[in-house]
């Protein structure tokens, strides 16, 4: 049995919906990702690496969140 496929005309069709809104890429998830794994490996190895890895992981949290922020306020007021 062969399944028929129903398409209504151009005028009839439906309105879109409002456009979806994607990030960016963006390198800081991995510079994140790194800076925890450095502070889990200081764990065990030193205390410096602790301190460094958190370093990076606070910096690349700030710039995420700021970038966040900037696209957010690009966004339209409507919603």
């Amino acid at each position: 049995m062969a399944r028929e496929e129903i398409r209504l005309p151009e005028e009839q069709a439906p309105p879109a919906g409002e456009p979806v809104h994607l990030p960016g890429p963006s390198y800081l998830p991995v510079i994140t990702g790194l800076g925890v794994t450095i502070v889990v490996i200081g764990i065990v190895i030193s205390f410096l690496l602790v301190v460094l890895g958190g370093l990076i992981t606070l910096g690349a949290v700030v710039r995420w969140i700021s970038e966040a922020r900037e696209e957010m306020s690009e966004l339209p007021l409507e919603h």
